[in-house]
This record gives C-alpha cells, structure tokens and sequence, in this order.
C-alpha cells in the first residue's frame, strides 16, 4: 500500500488518531513522525504539533515534504514496537522516530527500551526506510544510576546503526515554564516552535542523506 492511500486509510481505521499533514505531489519527501505525546502535539491544536511544524519550516526553507503525525500520547518503546509495522506506510521516504519519555516516566529499565528502540529501527532499516534518531533524557528524579543508564541508549544506538541523530527532543524547552503547558512537561505552540528551531538543521541533513540515496 503506497504512502497516501495508506495514510488515508489509517485515518479512516483510527477515526483521525493520527491526523495528516497535507498531501503534496508524488515526488515529495514523505517523512513518518513516529512517537508519543511530545510528537502527537499533546493539548494542541494539530497545526502546533511538532511535525506539522516541522514540515512548514522545511517547506519554508525549499524542502519538497510531507510529514505525517504518527504520534500517540502515552505510547512506550514497546507500544511503538507493537504498532510500528502498520504505522510506518510503503512508500515512506524517511522516519522521525521519537519514543522513551514515558519509559523513563514509568521507571522501565533502560536495557528494555534499548532492545524496543533497535527493534523498531531494525524493522525499518529492513524495510530501507532510513531513521533520524530523536534522543530523551531521563527526568532527574529518576536516579543518578538510571539516567546513566538510559541516557546512553540513544547516541549507542545513533552510533551502532549510523542514524541521523538529535540528542534531546526537548532541548531548550525542558525547564522553561514559558515553553510548556502547565503540567511542567509538555511543550506549548512556542516550545514546539523553539523545538523546531533546533532540530532544523539536522533535520535538513537527514533529508538531504534521503535525497542523495541510491536508488
């Protein structure tokens, strides 16, 4: 099933679980925004989600792309692993895969959202699908000993599979008050547009590495 006739027809399966960027033409970049709450847009409006966000940045900037929002708030490593095959669609050009928040939040052990996150870029490096890796880091609260632990997954991962990578979703928002919502952990409209700031750049790497990908 090709990119947009699958995307279609998730929306319709999931009654607008994972709502769509707008459909451009068949030789635009066709980018998946896999994650949790942080990449749904939690308690925004879908135009400040971080991928629809995204996606016009780089539209802005001359970059012929779709985004689709594959986020599901709530959504763990295994739950990501669990839906990743039917989420991802034929035909994607390239993921954003950003999952571990709420595996630090539950206290699950990093050795397990390690071997969830390989599974799913595994499964789609399997598929040809190149990755850009959307890093996290575990809340202080956690432990000295568990932040450790599980701050090590994602550049390992970055490092063994040679993906694109961005180190913490929530760099320069985590901590600033005035870039989130009033749960203390959730970016706002302009924590998302700070979000989007920082992972331009390498983000428009990873498109180009897409780009210029044999064919």
């Amino acid at each position: 099933m090709r990119f947009k006739a699958a995307l279609l027809h998730l929306a319709v399966i999931l009654g607008g679980m994972f709502p769509l960027a707008s459909f451009a033409s068949a030789e635009s970049l066709q980018l998946v925004g896999f994650g949790d709450s942080l990449m749904a847009g939690y308690q925004l409006p879908q135009e400040d989600a971080l991928p629809a966000r995204l996606e016009a940045a780089l539209v802005a900037r001359g970059h012929d792309v779709v985004i689709a929002n594959a986020g599901v708030s709530g959504d763990t490593t295994s739950a990501g692993l669990s839906r990743v095959d039917w989420s991802v669609p034929d035909g994607t050009s390239g993921v954003i895969l950003e999952l571990g928040a709420n595996d630090a939040l539950r206290g699950v052990a990093p050795e397990e959202t390690e071997r969830n996150l390989e599974a799913i870029i595994s499964r789609l490096k399997g598929r040809g699908i190149p990755v850009l890796l959307v890093g996290m880091l575990a809340p202080p609260n956690m432990g000295e000993d568990y932040a450790q632990r599980f701050n090590r997954i994602y550049p390992r991962l970055a490092e063994k599979y040679a993906l694109a990578f961005y180190p913490f979703v929530l760099d320069g928002v985590a901590a600033q008050a005035a870039l989130q919502l009033e749960d203390g952990m959730h970016p706002n409209a302009k924590g998302v547009a700070t979000m989007v700031e920082r992972m331009l750049p390498v983000t428009e790497s990873f498109l180009k590495t897409i780009k210029d990908k044999p064919k």
